[in-house]
């Protein structure tokens, strides 16, 4: 299957790309104010949304994009933009924001971290009252936090409006970013000491692979700065005054990660240095072992050469004790040279 998209298909036609499954997609609709708390789970569309009830604020999370009829249905009943349902079901969207006449939509990445980055693709979609939140079925989200405020009433998410809810659950996700950055410095600790200590080809390839996710991070975490920035500047009064204060806030919180992700890469930069540089040292002092044990044996080759020629005529082979001198001299050129390269400081 194509991971980019149905060449041919006009603009707003679902495609969804990711791995196909026959899991029924799961529906979890919470309804809340101040002093009511409802929450129901459905495996059929049409019956969720026969049970949602006006003047409570909703949540609708749909966990599994995998069935396109299903989610076209759910644009429909709320009057979403085909492009929106094509960007909700494509799940290899950059992070973004999208602001309709009577809803907006962003588009980010939930990433964990457990040995390795894995990301889910996380639709929000803000319309007056009600928040649909569509992910894929990992077996888990950042929204738990969220649910248990909701159930026990704590915080301002009950006595806010569906905007706030909206910014709560981006926060909460830009919050697991934290946990991961966090895991990866971690790892990034280890494998700098292991390659100072001794770098082996295994700390290289693990150098490698947590290069690849830092860059992977990196291109998920700056087009969420855009995206934070967009909905700030955005004059729908789905957002009010009071949710702005907040989504500053988070503006903040991913700026800092952007910082850390950077360091993280600088760092890694350095410690790929570092790995480059003790191997070629490395090599260079093998070279220089080399080298200098060539340039002791050079003479005494020399010597055993000169001697080994098959003339007639050569006065040495007569002398008397000839053998032990010429190794008195061969040894004398060897210490010699010896003592020369430690007082060079070369041995």
């Amino acid at each position: 299957m194509s991971k980019f998209h149905d060449i041919g298909a006009p603009p707003g036609t679902l495609f969804y790309n990711g791995e196909q499954t026959d899991e029924k997609i799961k529906i979890t609709l919470i309804e809340f104010n101040e002093t009511e708390y409802i929450e129901e789970t459905f495996y059929d569309l049409t019956e969720c949304l026969s049970h949602v009830k006006p003047n409570m604020v909703k949540w609708i999370n749909v966990e599994g994009v995998h069935d396109t009829a299903m989610i076209e249905k759910m644009g429909k009943f709320y009057n979403l933009h085909p492009l929106t349902m094509e960007d909700v079901v494509h799940i290899d969207q950059r992070p973004k924001f999208e602001d309709y006449d009577d809803y907006v939509l962003t588009i980010m990445k939930m990433i964990t971290y457990e040995n390795e980055v894995n990301a889910e693709q996380l639709s929000l979609v803000l319309l007056k009252g009600t928040v649909i939140s569509f992910q894929e079925p990992q077996g888990g989200d950042a929204f738990d936090i969220i649910r248990n405020r909701l159930r026990q009433n704590k915080g301002r998410v009950r006595k806010l409006k569906a905007d706030y809810l909206f910014y709560a659950l981006m926060d909460a996700v830009v919050d697991w970013y934290f946990t991961a950055i966090e895991k990866i410095g971690d790892k990034l600790e280890l494998i700098e000491e292991r390659i100072i200590a001794d770098p082996t080809k295994e700390s290289l390839v693990n150098l490698y692979n947590l290069k690849r996710e830092v860059i992977y991070l990196r291109k998920q975490v700056w087009p969420l700065r855009d995206m934070i920035n967009n909905l700030i500047r955005t004059e729908n009064d789905l957002i009010t005054d009071n949710t702005q204060i907040f989504l500053r806030d988070l503006q903040d919180h991913t700026a800092r990660i952007i910082d850390t992700v950077e360091t993280y890469r600088d760092l890694l930069g350095g410690i790929m240095d570092i790995h480059i540089s003790t191997n070629a040292n490395k090599m260079n002092e093998v070279m220089k072992v080399l080298t200098i044990m060539s340039t002791i044996f050079i003479p005494v080759t020399f010597i055993a050469g000169v001697y080994g020629m098959n003339f007639d005529n050569m006065p040495e082979l007569r002398t008397q004790n000839g053998y032990y001198i010429t190794w008195g001299v061969m040894l004398t050129i060897m210490l010699g040279l010896v003592y020369y390269f430690k007082k060079k400081k070369w041995l």
